[in-house]
C-alpha cells in the first residue's frame, strides 16, 4: 500500500516530531514494525496500493479455494477497498494471546463529532508467510473484517470489543458475502512468529482525504509483559524486514526516519549499498532524498542490502546494523535449448521408465506442475509419459509462471486400435528426434509382422488382419546425440495390444 503516515503523539515504536511523515508504509513489503511497549500507535493514512492486495469478489470464483472470504466486499457492496491503507508488521516475543483494538477518530484525530467518517476494516496474515505469498495470494488471511461497525466509538479487530464486551468469533459467511463480524477470534502465537496487518478505510463515503485511527494491542500476553509480549527489539530494524520483490514492481522507498534517533536527527543520513550481500560495502555514496535525506527509492532490478547511517544532535551514531536485503526476482526463464535433461529413459532396460529434470534460469525459489499435475518443490519427474508433455514453472516469490512444451522420446507400453480415436497406433512417441531410426515389431513367436520408421506407426494388422490382444515384441536401432558424436543403439522388450 502506499501510505503516507503522520505521526501524532510519541507515535508507533519512537519519540517522533508531530510534523514527521513518512512512506515506509507502502504494500506488505514495507510494513511498519510495531511493539506493544504501552505506546498507542495513531496514524493519519491517506493514499492507496501500488499492488492490489485486496480483491473482490469476481477475482475468486472458487469459492471453497479461498475459504476466508474476507477479502471480498462483505453485505455493501459499494463498499471501498484499499482506501487510506496501512501495513504492519510485529513479531511475537512471546507466546500467548493477542488481539488488537482499531479505533475510529475524527478527522482532527480527536473524538469529538458526532460519528467518524471512516469505517475501518483489517486482514491478519500470518504466521510468517511471505509478502509474495500475500500479493499472488496464495497466503489467506487468518483473522478479518470488511463488515459494517454499528459501535459508536467505532472499533473493529480481534479478540474484544471494549465497547460492548463481546469476544470475537471466526467468520461468518455464504456465497456473496464476505465477514460477518466486526470482531474476530484471537490470535495464539508461538515466540519468533511474524504477522502482518493491513488496515483500510472501508467507508462508502471515502472522499480521499487523510483520516486518522487508533491502534492498540491487547490480550493475555501483552498484558503480562507489553515489552515482550510483541518483541520491541523490531523496532531497532528501523529500515524493516527484508523484502522480496519482481523485476518491474513499483519503486521502495526506504526511510530512516522510524529509527530511534526520531527527531535527533543532524545532517543527511548517509546511505550505503553491498549489491551482492558478501560483506563488502560496494557503494557507500547513496543520496537519499525528503527531509535529512531520510528516504532512499530503490528501483527495480537493483537487488542488495541497503544500510542507513544517523547522527544525531548529540553526537550519536544510529544505525540498523543488519541493514535491509531488498531482492528483486524476474519470471521464471526455461530456455528452449536446454530446459529440461532426460535423466533416465524407458528406451533403456534399466530402469524403464522416463525420468527427468528442469532448469530454470533464474535465482528465485520455483515449484513445478507436468501435464495439469499437482505442483512439487523438486525438478525432478519420474515416469514421465513419452511423447508430448507440458510443465508450468511457477515462481514461489509471485514473480509469474511460464509454460513450456516438451517432448520425452520413449515407448507407450500398451495400445488399444479399437475404433475409439485414441492409441490407435502404435510406434516410438519422439522417434522423429533420433538418428536413422528403425522399429521391427514381432509376436511371440518371433515372426516379424511390421517395420517401421519415423513416420506412421502399426495399427495392429498384419497382411489385413486383426492381430489379437497380447504382447508383442519390438527391437528398436536407432542413433542418439552424446557428446558431439551419434552413438548407435539398441532397444529390446515388448509392449501390450488392447482391444
Amino acid at each position: 500500500m502506499r501510505t503516507l503516515l503522520c505521526v501524532m503523539c510519541c507515535m508507533l515504536l519512537f519519540s517522533l516530531s508531530t510534523n514527521a511523515q513518512s512512506n515506509n508504509s507502502a504494500d506488505c513489503r514495507t510494513a511498519i514494525p510495531v511493539c506493544a511497549d504501552g505506546e498507542v500507535i495513531l496514524p493519519f493514512v491517506d493514499g492507496s496500493g501500488d499492488i492490489d492486495d485486496f480483491g473482490v469478489l469476481d477475482d475468486f470464483p472458487d469459492r471453497e479455494s479461498y475459504e476466508s472470504g474476507c477479502l471480498v466486499k462483505g453485505s455493501n457492496s459499494s463498499a471501498n477497498l484499499e482506501n487510506n491503507t496501512a501495513w504492519f508488521v510485529f513479531r511475537a516475543g512471546t507466546g500467548g494471546q493477542v488481539g488488537f483494538n482499531i479505533k475510529s477518530l475524527c478527522t482532527d484525530g480527536t473524538e469529538n463529532c458526532s460519528r467518524p467518517t471512516a469505517e475501518w476494516d483489517f486482514a491478519v496474515y500470518g504466521p510468517d508467510v511471505s509478502c509474495g505469498d500475500i500479493a499472488n495470494r496464495t497466503a489467506l488471511p487468518i483473522r478479518c473484517n470488511v463488515e459494517v461497525n454499528s459501535t459508536n466509538p467505532i472499533y473493529t479487530g480481534v479478540g474484544v470489543n471494549p465497547d460492548t464486551g463481546l469476544l470475537g468469533v471466526p467468520p461468518v459467511e455464504d456465497e456473496t458475502e464476505g465477514n460477518m463480524n466486526t470482531y474476530d477470534e484471537w490470535l495464539e502465537v508461538e515466540p519468533g512468529q511474524i504477522y502482518y496487518i493491513l488496515i483500510n478505510n472501508y467507508n462508502t463515503n471515502f472522499d480521499g482525504d487523510a483520516e486518522p485511527f487508533e491502534l492498540t494491542f491487547t490480550g493475555s500476553s501483552v498484558e503480562a509483559d507489553q515489552d515482550t509480549a510483541l518483541d520491541c527489539t523490531l523496532r531497532d530494524e528501523f529500515l524493516g524486514l527484508d523484502i522480496i520483490a519482481c523485476e518491474g514492481d513499483p519503486d521502495i522507498t526506504l526511510n530512516a526516519l522510524n529509527s530511534p534517533a526520531g527527531d535527533e536527527i543532524q545532517g543527511n543520513v548517509r546511505w550505503a549499498v553491498d549489491y551482492d550481500d558478501d560483506g563488502t560495502i560496494d557503494d557507500d555514496t547513496l543520496t537519499g532524498t525528503g527531509l535529512y535525506g531520510a528516504e532512499y527509492v530503490v528501483t527495480s532490478p537493483n537487488s542488495g542490502r541497503y544500510f542507513a547511517v544517523i547522527t544525531t544532535t548529540l553526537g550519536t551514531i544510529v544505525q540498523d546494523e543488519g541493514g535491509i536485503l531488498i531482492t528483486f526476482y524476474s519470471d521464471p526463464v526455461l530456455n528452449p535449448e536446454n530446459f529440461v535433461e532426460i535423466l533416465d529413459s524407458n528406451l533403456s532396460i534399466d530402469p524403464d521408465q522416463n525420468n527427468i529434470e528442469f532448469f530454470v534460469d533464474g535465482n528465485s525459489s520455483y515449484e513445478y506442475a507436468i501435464n495439469g499435475g499437482e505442483f512439487q518443490d523438486d525438478p525432478v519427474f519420474l515416469d514421465v509419459p513419452p511423447g508430448l508433455n507440458t510443465v508450468i514453472v511457477n515462481d514461489k516469490n509471485g514473480c509469474g509462471t511460464t509454460e513450456e512444451d516438451f517432448i520425452v522420446v520413449g515407448y507407450p507400453k500398451f495400445f488399444t486400435p479399437n475404433g475409439d480415436g485414441m492409441h490407435e497406433t502404435w510406434n516410438i512417441l519422439g522417434i522423429e528426434r533420433l538418428e536413422d531410426p528403425v522399429v521391427f515389431i514381432f509376436d511371440r513367436y518371433g515372426k516379424l509382422l511390421q517395420q517401421l520408421g519415423s513416420v506412421g506407426g502399426w495399427d495392429g494388422t498384419y497382411n489385413g488382419r486383426q492381430m489379437p490382444s497380447s504382447d508383442y515384441w519390438f527391437r528398436f536401432e536407432y542413433g542418439e546425440q552424446e557428446n558431439g558424436a551419434v552413438v548407435a543403439k539398441t532397444r529390446k522388450t515388448h509392449f501390450t495390444l488392447k482391444r
